[in-house]
Parts: structure tokens; sequence; C-alpha cells
């Protein structure tokens, strides 16, 4: 009997729409509110600023992928570069973004639905929610890539009707359409901007969770570098439309009767009843289908996990008809269900903290394997393999001291168990190196 294995099957825009599918760029509307107090009005600037500075990571993802077109992202990276020891407490930090990201959306998905249904108790929201996601994640790649493409499809055109209703506001008022404004306000400010962009990089999480698919993407050395900084452009296109036509739509942000809901009044002020419907559906649309892709790829981070024996061989296990991790994703399913019980502020620290470590050792890798390892060192290849990396793991660095006590004492609490647990694999164990057996000749 050949060995099950999970098969190279997403092309590159069905590995793009996973990534904006957990991006989710209606989130834009969530965050609109507080990013415009953070920055004085200079939103879209703040976006642009984000997205120039988590470039730099993306760019190293893209390199590492190009090296080791394996499962387990970060994970993979780090213990390639390094050591499997320093692979092994990355993962265990990007577990707590990948494994509790699915609970924020559905957490957030049935604040919603509550609001709407109040005589349904919010656990029978989140339990349906889990169902459905399992079972299509169950199911396999190519069938959560299409519901995917239909969701993102309908949030994207929620974007495109407030940016057309924003226009058509806006010149009713008779205000110039095209403006520094809304980027610049009263002037330049670098320290509004870094504030800002410290709290919106967090709107970019995705990009870095299609490395995750890895050995089930076609070409993934050429499909999965070119889907990353598609993704971050794509999402900055949203990012920045979305908050330079609301910033004109709503000049002073203080204004707004209330800053966490500024995107409902904002839809309501350019669109009324009717489209505040239509948008809070896109709201539950982006949590589907970001809890979906978010499922997704932890179920890929576990696995690689248990391929390698850092985690029980149950981990490692594919349906033998989907191809799938079935074990993993029950898991990620059950946690999900503690949405009923965690505060939203709870969750997100733990995801803040997982993702930021994963991305400043993700650019530390590309040092430790192309500059030291493989010592290219010419001139371009230090500024491709070194000077690169190293001004995204600084502005990585700079977020990660910026985070909020809860989520730097919450990261060093899971950190600590999990040098408990590399101890206990190492001295009682007695691991001493993984298994490295990935063949990429047979996956082709």
């Amino acid at each position: 009997m050949s060995e099950i294995s999970l098969k190279r099957q997403l092309s590159g825009f069905e590995l793009t729409i996973f990534g904006l599918a957990l991006m989710a760029p209606v989130t834009v509307f969530t965050t609109y509110g507080i990013a415009a107090e953070v920055t004085d009005g200079r939103v879209p600037f703040a976006y642009l600023f984000a997205a120039i500075a988590l470039s730099f990571t993306a760019y190293s993802y893209a390199q590492m992928v190009k090296a080791f077109p394996i499962s387990g992202s970060a994970y993979t990276y780090v213990q390639h570069a390094f050591n499997s020891k320093a692979g092994f407490l990355v993962g265990w930090a990007l577990l707590t973004d990948y494994m509790l990201l699915p609970m924020v959306n559905y957490l957030v998905a049935s604040i919603f639905l509550t609001s709407v249904f109040p005589g349904i108790p919010a656990f029978i929201w989140i339990l349906l929610l889990v169902v459905l996601n399992t079972f299509i994640n169950i199911r396999g790649t190519k069938m959560a890539s299409w519901v995917n493409t239909l969701l993102l499809t309908y949030a994207f055109v929620v974007i495109l009707l407030f940016i057309i209703l924003s226009i058509r506001f806006v010149l009713s008022q008779e205000t110039a359409l095209f403006t520094v404004t809304p980027f610049l306000n009263d002037g330049f400010n670098i320290g509004l901007l870094m504030a800002g962009a410290s709290l919106l990089c967090f709107s970019y999480l995705g990009f870095d969770s299609i490395t995750t698919l890895a050995e089930e993407v076609v070409d993934p050395k050429r499909t999965i570098p070119r889907a990353i900084f598609i993704i971050i452009c794509v999402g900055t296109l949203a990012f920045v439309g979305v908050s330079y036509f609301a910033t004109l739509t709503q000049p002073n942000y203080q204004n707004f009767s209330n800053l966490d809901a500024s995107g409902i009044e904002l839809v309501a002020m350019v669109g009324g009843n009717l489209f505040v419907s239509l948008f809070l559906g896109g709201m539950l649309i982006g949590c589907f289908a970001s809890g979906l892709a978010a499922q997704s790829s932890a179920s890929r981070v576990l696995y690689a996990m248990g391929r390698d024996g850092m985690l029980h061989k149950a981990f490692s296990k594919l349906h033998p008809t989907y191809q799938t991790p079935v074990f993993n994703l029950l898991l990620i399913a059950a946690l999900s269900m503690l949405s009923v019980v965690m505060t939203l502020s709870m969750a997100t620290a733990f995801i803040n903290f997982g993702a930021m470590i994963a991305f400043l050792f993700v650019n530390l890798s590309v040092i430790g394997h192309y500059y030291v390892r493989q010592k290219r060192r010419s001139l371009k290849e230090t500024l491709l393999y070194f000077i690169l990396p190293a001004c995204g793991a600084l502005f990585v660095f700079y977020l990660i001291i910026n985070l909020n006590k809860y989520s730097l004492v919450l990261g060093v609490i899971w950190g600590a168990i999990g040098v408990v647990y590399l101890f206990y694999l190492i001295k009682i164990k007695g691991m001493k190196t993984i298994d490295m057996s990935f063949n990429e000749e047979a996956k082709s």
C-alpha cells in the first residue's frame, strides 16, 4: 500500500484566495475608528506604511519557501536554518496564532448573529460554524478553496459598493475627490504613522498562512512567493481604498459617536439601512472564510510537527480518501468551542504574540540559511539575504516590544510550557534529532 500524503492540487489563484480569506479584508471597517484616533486621521498612509514594513517579512517567507517547500511554515524554516529545538519553540508559538484565530472569528461572528437573533444563544451559532467549517476542511483544500472564492467575492462586492457609494456621497457634498488630506491630514508625522502601522499590521495576517499549504500547491517555489505579494498588494488596495474614502466621507473622526462602531456609522451614512444589512452579511462571511482558512493552516502546522516526531504520531495521519489531517481538524474544532467562554481580548493577545514571534524568526532564518550557512555574501547577496531580512526583523521586533502586556504575559507563559515539553522530548523520550522525511521528488 502506498503511503498517503498531501496532494499537490492548488493553483496560484486558489492559494491567493486562501490567503485573502484569512486576511478578511472587510475587517478594515472594524479597525478604522481606532486607527483614525491613533494616527490623527492618517489611516490610509498608516496602511501603506504597514504594508511596506511587512513586505520585508513577506520577502523572507518567499525566500524560505523557495528553499523548503514543505508544510509547517515558520516552524519548518527555523528548524532548517538553525536547529530542531529552535524550530519546535517557534512552531509552538506559531500554534497560538493559527489555532486560536478560528476561535476569534467564531466569537466575532456569534456576536453579530446574536445581535440580529437575540433569542438564539451564542453557543448555538458557534457550534454550527465550527461543524460547517470542519466538514468543509475535512473534504479537502479544493472544496475549501471553492467555498472561500464564493465568500470572498461577496466580501469584495461589499467593499466595492462602499467605495462607489462613498464617491457619490462625497460628490454630493461638493468635496474634492482627490486630495492628500487623508494621507497627511495637517502634516507628516512619523510617530503617528509608526503607531498606526503597529496597530494595523495585524490586518495583514494571512499572507504567511499560505506557506502551510506548501505540499498541496502546484510548483510551490514559484507559486507561493508570487501569491504572497499578490495578497499583500490586493489587501493594501482594499485597506487604503476603504480608509481613503472613509476619511473623505467623515473627515473628523471625533464626530463618530462610537469609534469601535465607526464602520457601521460610515456604511449607514453612505448607503442607508439596506447597505447596513449587506455590510453585516459581509462581515459575517469574512469571519466564516477567515475561520475556514485558519483551521486549515493550523492543521498543516500540527501535521508537520507530528510527522517530525515533535507531537504524537496521530497528528501526522491523513484521511485515506480526502488526504486531510482529520485528527488535527477535529482537535482545532474542539478548541474553537472555547470561544463560548473566552474573551475576544484574551484570544487576540495570544494571536498577536505567536504571529510576531514567527515573523521575527522567519526573517532571521533567511540570514541563517543563505548568509551564514550557504555563505552567499556577494554585494547583491548581502542585500538580499542580510540587509532586507534584517530590516524585516527590526520592524517586527519593534512590534513585539510594543505589544500590550497581556500579549507578552500570555506569550511568555505559553513559551514556558513549550520549553518544559521540549525538555520532556529531549531528556525523557531521548529525542536527538527530528526525521526530515520529506521527499520533494515524490510530491512533484
